[in-house]
């Protein structure tokens, strides 16, 4: 029997510098008891080295350094605690499932995981010596998916945590290049300099229309131009392939699923409703056993427009990056939405 809930995404505005963007989120956190699962992230970075991490972090991303600089004074935590719990860096993470399809110009994606270790914050940042953005966060600097002023658009796709190495997370590595990166061209340039944690799929797209898949492990990353783009969670190279988990046969049939929709015309808004629908292939309720989904999000580089839904059968919201970039879009507090959680296997 499905037992029914509503989620809550907070919607967050961040202006400013990074230090000052810190600041803010951490003392947001503070006031939101029971918000973060802190306990949860001192087991996931139990092994981390807090003073190799902070290098690293002020070598590949100055901004995300003061942006920690910032939350550690929020929070009232030790600079290195801080950095160690948040900045993505040789940190412990469990499975979780994505499926996007880049084609005639937008970015559509499910994102499976458990509400339970969900930032539930879709964020805007507007900081004043990098590019705007929106995204999904997670923990709290992370990015699972998002869209830049310049029209770059990522999201991470899991493969697999057998093959991990000293590196960052995935969540850390797409808020770089959301950060940093205005084009595919440059995506590329940055990812195959940052150490990589974990086995993971890229997906991104830019206002150009191209689209490209990075298959990235700790030691090498595949670089795949694809038009259209259909991206879920397992490696396609031969160079890859041995790395992925022994089960794929959910992530292909997803994959296959998606192709499937290509005989047809979508707009963005109809594509949305195909991932997002509750009978649909794509939506799934296993949130127990972390592949539920959480939200759907279509992403239109051109016009920097997204629609976004929370949960199953939800009526879209649509956001103008555009428009808060120029001060005209005025943010509700939160999006809601349900979902249904299917009892465990």
């Amino acid at each position: 029997m499905y037992k029914k809930e509503e989620l809550v995404v907070r919607i967050v505005e961040l202006r400013g510098d990074y230090f000052q963007m810190g600041l803010e989120q951490g003392k947001e956190l503070n006031s939101l008891s029971g918000f973060l699962q802190i306990d949860q992230l001192r087991e996931w970075t139990s092994q981390a080295n807090g003073q190799k991490s902070k290098e690293m972090v002020e070598v590949f991303s100055p901004e995300l350094f003061q942006e920690l600089r910032g939350l550690a004074e929020g929070l009232n935590m030790e600079l290195e605690s801080t950095i160690k719990l948040f900045s993505g860096y040789d940190v412990v993470f469990p499975e979780m499932g994505c499926t996007t399809l880049v084609n005639d110009g937008y970015y559509v994606r499910n994102y499976d995981f458990s509400p339970e270790m969900y930032d539930a914050r879709l964020v805007f940042m507007r900081p004043c010596n990098g590019y705007t953005s929106i995204g999904f966060s997670q923990q709290i600097i992370g990015r699972l998916d998002g869209m830049n002023e310049k029209g770059l658009v990522v999201g991470l796709h899991f493969v697999n945590d057998e093959h991990k190495d000293e590196g960052f997370i995935a969540t850390t590595i797409v808020r770089m290049l959301l950060e940093r990166c205005a084009n595919i061209d440059e995506a590329i340039a940055f990812i195959t300099t940052i150490p990589h944690g974990y086995c993971y799929n890229y997906s991104i797209t830019d206002k150009s229309g191209k689209s490209l898949l990075i298959e990235a492990s700790p030691q090498q990353q595949v670089i795949n131009f694809t038009d259209p783009l259909i991206c879920t969670n397992h490696f396609k190279s031969e160079r890859l392939r041995s790395k992925n988990r022994t089960n794929i046969q959910g992530s292909v049939k997803r994959m296959e699923y998606v192709s499937s929709l290509l005989t047809r015309e979508l707009s963005p808004m109809s594509i949305y409703h195909h991932f997002n629908k509750e009978n649909s292939p794509l939506f799934f309720k296993h949130y127990k056993e972390y592949f539920g989904t959480l939200h759907t999000v279509v992403y239109s580089p051109k016009d920097l427009s997204v629609i976004i839904g929370i949960g199953e059968n939800c009526t879209p919201m649509i956001f103008s990056l555009k428009e808060f970039i120029e001060g005209r879009l005025t943010l509700p507090e939160y999006i809601k939405g349900t979902i249904n959680q299917a009892p465990r296997k």
